[in-house]
């Protein structure tokens, strides 16, 4: 199990090395991450049936998938996502998609044209995507434990940041919370 402090010195070193700005844009940010990690990450919004899991993430050879609630609040979805992301930040594995599970997401699909909009998806994946349920695993914690600094980070940067003219008061709260005196 990696500490929550080691989370939160990779969270933070990630936010500096992929350079996000204050207002927090989850798109943008998976964009930057997908960059880094050599294939884009696509997000999908989904009206995944309830009860179950708010999102998924599924790792294929060309792209990442993140699916995510459709039928919840902005803010709830991207923190859904950031969920998501943080299994890939924490170095989790995403298991191998199943063509069963993405037709209970996409329940008016067929499998043909599951497998025609996903390719790379292989069997078995999205079953163990799914099964992500609660956070009672270590896994669990730790990707929960990354999204919700990541949105510390923003709450406070957005409060502060002004980009069009930045005062120096803005500017040394910044500071002091950047990456230098480890705040997060």
């Amino acid at each position: 199990m990696t500490s929550e402090r080691q989370l939160r010195r990779r969270c933070r070193q990630l936010l500096t090395d992929l350079d996000i700005q204050p207002p927090l844009d989850v798109a943008e940010l998976c964009r930057r991450v997908g960059i880094q990690r050599g294939k884009p990450i696509r997000l999908r919004a989904h009206p995944i049936p309830v009860p179950g899991p708010f999102g998924a993430w599924i790792s294929a050879a060309s792209a990442d998938y993140i699916f995510y609630q459709q039928e919840t609040s902005k803010p709830h979805q991207d923190h859904i996502i950031l969920h998501e992301l943080g299994h890939m930040l924490a170095g989790h594995d995403s298991g191998e998609p199943d063509n069963t599970l993405l037709a209970e997401l996409y329940p008016d699909s067929s499998t043909e044209s599951l497998r025609t909009e996903y390719p790379d998806l292989a069997p078995d994946a999205v079953r163990r995507a799914l099964r992500r349920t609660s956070y009672d695993t270590v896994q669990e914690y730790e990707a929960e434990t990354v999204a919700t600094i990541i949105l510390e980070w923003a709450s406070v940067l957005d409060r502060v940041w002004t980009p069009a003219a930045r005062s120096n008061t803005a500017h040394r709260i910044e500071t002091a919370l950047s990456d230098r005196l480890g705040w997060l």
